[in-house]
């Protein structure tokens, strides 16, 4: 459960244990989704004039494609986080992109727009299978980790032969 009574954080705070699933609606189409969930720890808490904290963790595991061979590659996400949440017209926090807004009126804080977009941050844009990845062959496109392919080797741009004289 990643939604809250505002009643009750003003009086206790609230610790956070749940799992924002894969096939929420929050995600959109296009985000880079965990495998299991992204599991969520923490504690929110009232910071006094209609507003609240966030302190926890998140943490998950996404697939994603080697940046040499395209291999798939499993990779943990971990990441501490911390979330201001204010209500709609509140001038001093309207235009801080660190604060999340929420509609003045509501009964309960959803926090999950904020999860997704701390998951979509902490996501490496680029892994490695391994630190000693070979890639693929240039004009084959076969895994150079599995063999060396039957490719002649390439020959380099006549172009650069004057800066390569220089050396």
């Amino acid at each position: 459960m990643l939604s809250f009574d505002i009643r009750t954080l003003d009086s206790s705070a609230a610790q956070v244990s749940s799992v924002l699933s894969t096939s929420d609606e929050i995600w959109g189409a296009d985000d880079l989704r965990p495998l299991d969930g992204v599991k969520v720890e923490g504690r929110l808490s009232a910071a006094g004039g209609d507003r609240f904290y966030f302190s926890g963790r998140i943490s998950g595991t996404v697939q994603l494609d080697c940046r040499r061979c395209l291999t798939g590659v499993e990779v943990g996400v971990e990441e501490d986080v911390q979330f201001i949440f204010s209500p709609a017209g509140d001038s001093d926090t309207e235009d801080d992109p660190d604060v999340f807004v929420y509609d003045a009126g509501v009964i309960e804080l959803d926090i999950r727009s904020a999860v997704r977009e701390a998951w979509l941050l902490a996501v490496p844009s680029l892994v490695q299978c391994k630190p000693d990845c070979k890639g693929l062959c240039l004009q084959c496109g076969n895994d150079l980790n599995v063999g060396a392919c039957s490719c002649a080797p390439t020959s380099t741009d006549s172009r650069w032969d004057a800066l390569r004289d220089l050396a």
